[in-house]
């Protein structure tokens, strides 16, 4: 189990496909503020609020110039259904071997009525246009995030 990634450490570099096969590289990003918050599941009651909290801030965090991504082990076609359904306007990362969440700490084990088992835990990076992490958002509470990564990407302007 790796360990988080700091703020003010460079944010790992990672190659995934998104929902719609898409290739999507850390590399390419470099020059933009990039949002990558890890989820459990699809289509999971936390899951869902979450990213229709986002989805319901996109323009905004457009207007901010920030390229947002959900990730989780969910398959390609798992992603499509769930971005389909609530009409998520942004791509969903496939990691269904955990290595990216992995690489940034957030495949953790997690303790759910004592029954001890691995999963993402809920969590999202900031890495600003350099390429590090600006701020990082760990067992993330759904209710208000949306407006905390917000605030967080003013600050960095």
């Amino acid at each position: 189990m790796a360990d988080w990634i700091e703020p003010g450490t460079k944010a790992p570099a990672f190659t995934l496909k998104d929902d719609a096969g898409n290739k999507v590289k850390l590399a390419d990003l470099k020059g933009k503020i990039v949002v990558l918050y890890f989820y459990p599941r699809d289509d999971t009651p936390g899951c869902t609020k979450e990213a229709c909290n986002f989805r319901d801030q996109y323009s905004t965090l457009k207007q901010l110039g920030v390229e947002l991504f959900g990730i989780s082990t969910d398959t390609a076609e798992s992603h499509v259904k769930f971005r389909e359904k609530y009409s998520l306007p942004f791509p969903l990362l496939v990691d269904e071997d955990h290595a990216m969440s992995e690489k940034y700490g957030a495949w953790r084990e997690k303790n759910m009525y004592g029954k001890k088992s691995m999963g993402i835990q809920r969590s999202t990076y900031l890495i600003d246009a350099n390429g590090k992490v600006a701020k990082l958002w760990k067992r993330v509470k759904v209710d208000g995030h949306d407006a905390q990564v917000i605030e967080a990407v003013n600050q960095l302007a």
